[in-house]
């Protein structure tokens, strides 16, 4: 059975010991701080109209994006769903760029093109943001067969949700990628609802990483509020694949504080679950953890926590300042061949 996220009313005790370095401690400390504040902010300027279209904040599952940052290289290859600003500023996209980009701003990290569901970076090696539903996984799986044929050590980290673990496309990857024991960590951030409908109203399978039983794929659960777990699991499992063995599976259990999207007002889900859920954030858990621990000072914490409110204070201005594309750019960066027979007016 799967290890199943305790519930509690109040927040989980803290270890006084330090398992990390305390280097490591602070880099996830500020990454899932910058993505806590980006997300408030990007709300604070969708109530403003400021960002238009879809928005699906990160807010509670920053304990995973911080610890993909120590747990993998830059190297290796990253692909992941809608749910994705989190994951993007901690491969290194800068929060102006990301900001710029949901405000539809030709600074964005894709030219204002791809708003909130389409971030992608070449240079850090973060291929989206994807908007269709499972769409990813495949992607995912090609990415880990390029690394293979290039014969690289690096491998394709694919991430997805709950919902999209229904799709065929999961089925058909799972099985290409152990036939062929693909470089791929597929991750499944399991937060419970896929856009308001539990994962127990959705398959007779709850313990979603079991679906890799049926391809022998090796699998595991992991505690998503702590990032301490997450990047020990996420270790383990490209140690594996880095081996030449194949594939891996973790299901890594969450849970997102806001609706699915900003026009979600949540009614599916119970105060007391979301209170109990609030209980385990993983960031005042960690800053917790760290100044009982004495890993940190008080003092270094309140510097973080200033410096990273300054960055995002000025990205927001960054990308209110910034220009939109202009319409002449409409069809640039599009894929074409300049000899199929089509007409255009």
């Amino acid at each position: 059975m799967a290890e199943v996220i305790s519930k509690t009313k109040s927040r989980r005790r803290t270890s006084s010991k330090a398992k990390f370095s305390k280097k490591t401690y602070l880099q996830w400390y500020e990454i899932m701080l910058r993505v806590r504040r980006f997300e408030e902010k990007a709300l604070l300027a969708y109530s403003k109209q400021l960002i238009r279209g879809f928005l699906h904040v990160y807010i509670g599952q920053e304990a995973i994006a911080a610890a993909l940052t120590s747990a993998i290289t830059p190297d290796d290859k990253l692909v992941t769903a809608y749910r994705q600003h989190g994951v993007a500023l901690a491969r290194g996209l800068s929060s102006s760029s990301c900001m710029a980009e949901l405000f539809g701003k030709a600074t964005g990290c894709v030219k204002g093109k791809g708003g909130s569901m389409h971030f992608f970076s070449k240079e850090h090696n973060y291929f989206g943001g994807n908007g269709i539903v499972g769409a990813q996984i495949p992607i995912g799986t090609g990415m880990g067969l390029a690394e293979k044929y290039k014969k690289t050590k690096n491998i394709s980290v694919c991430m997805f949700g709950d919902g999209a673990a229904r799709q065929g496309a999961l089925y058909e990857s799972f099985n290409m990628a152990m036939t062929w024991k693909l470089p791929v960590l597929y991750i499944c951030e399991n937060n419970g609802y896929a856009m308001g409908t539990s994962v127990e109203r959705t398959s007779n399978v709850k313990d979603i990483h079991t679906i890799g039983e049926a391809f022998d794929m090796p699998n595991s659960a992991v505690d998503g509020m702590d990032p301490e777990a997450v990047h020990e699991a996420i270790e383990k499992a490209a140690k594996h694949i880095r081996s030449g063995k194949g594939p891996y599976f973790l299901e890594i259990k969450t849970y997102r504080y806001r609706g699915h999207s900003v026009s979600d007002p949540a009614k599916y889900r119970t105060k007391e679950e979301l209170n109990e859920y609030k209980a385990q954030d993983p960031l005042l858990v960690l800053e917790e953890r760290m100044l009982k621990g004495k890993i940190a000072s008080a003092k270094e914490i309140d510097k973080i926590k200033t410096d990273i409110q300054k960055e995002i204070d000025e990205a927001y201005k960054f990308a209110e300042d910034s220009p939109f594309p202009l319409g002449s750019e409409l069809y640039d960066d599009n894929y074409v061949q300049e000899d199929y027979p089509y007409i255009m007016d």
